[in-house]
Parts: C-alpha cells; structure tokens; sequence
C-alpha cells in the first residue's frame, strides 16, 4: 500500500511540473501565435478580395459557422467560417462582392486527411483549381448533388464541407446588407 501511495504522488509531481512548463510555454508564445494566425488572415482576405481594410462588421445571424466578417470596402465582404470536415474542423475565408457572387475562397486551417481532403487548402495545381471553381458562384454544391463545383477525388465530405462554409457565408452576408 505504501508503494502505491509513493508512486502516486510521484506521478502527481511529475504532472504537475510538466503542466507548469506547458503553461509557462504557452504563456511565453501566446501573443506570437495570435500574430501569426492574424498575419495568415489577411493575406488570405487579401488574396480573396482585396482592399486597403478589413474593417469588423457585426453578425447578427445565428449561424454558428461563421466566425467574423470583415468589410472590404466598397468592394464587398469577407467572411470567415468553421466548418466540420472529414476529418476536423475547416477555418476558411470567401470573399464576396457587391452582388452577392464568390469572389474567391481560401483555407486557413484544416485536419483533412494527406494527399486526399487537404488538397482543399494546398497550394498547387490540383488545390488552385479547385479553390477557383468557387469564383462567380452565388451558391455552392458539388455536382453530386447537383451544384457545379466537381468534387475532390476521395474527398467529397471535404468538398461539400467547403461548399457549406460558402453558403454559410453568402447567408451570412445577406444578413448584413
């Protein structure tokens, strides 16, 4: 019974010492991380519809997918969504203009699986056509089930989240004017 008690609190010590650490770390780097994901958020906005600002616009809706909009000045809005994947979650952004059409998507961050769903995001040729298919739309669904954006192959539940964060955000942009 003793050994038990020693190697339980042996264990808690352990625990707790490397929790302090990860604590310690994460305090040290927060501020640098944030940096970083709001650096990688507008060179996507930027890359979906350019402008000078992104100014905050407020969401009255209650669609949970949709995380921010941004006013792109006299050209439109940009909306960032989280969506579920395949295998995770999908943080993207749409660009959409004055008359309610997809200027563009990008992929912020996904957990989609290698090689298959994260193509989605990637840079290249395979992931450039596919982000560009979204271009004009004014609703999105994957020629499966009868919309005109053609599927990832081996990827359909990504596409299709895709094509859900875009109408997430087309409604989401109706509600703000």
């Amino acid at each position: 019974m003793n050994k038990i008690v020693k190697l339980g609190l042996i264990l808690f010590a352990v625990s707790a010492i490397v929790a302090l650490c990860l604590g310690f770390v994460n305090g040290i780097t927060v501020e640098r991380i944030e940096a970083i994901a709001t650096e990688k958020r507008n060179t996507a906005m930027q890359a979906v519809l350019p402008a000078d600002e992104y100014p905050a616009v407020e969401y009255t809706g209650t669609d949970s997918r949709v995380d921010a909009i941004y006013k792109a000045g006299d050209k439109g809005y940009v909306v960032q969504c989280t969506v579920g994947g395949s295998q995770g979650s999908i943080t993207m952004v749409t660009g959409i203009d004055t008359t309610g059409a997809v200027t563009g998507i990008s992929v912020l961050s996904h957990a989609e699986t290698p090689g298959l769903g994260a193509i989605a995001g990637a840079a290249g040729e395979k992931g450039d056509t596919f982000r560009a298919q979204f271009a004009g739309l004014t609703t999105a669904a994957v020629t499966k089930d009868g919309g005109k954006v053609e599927a990832l192959t081996g990827a359909t539940v990504t596409s299709r989240a895709i094509c859900n964060g875009v109408n997430a955000a087309l409604d989401a942009v109706k509600t703000v004017g």
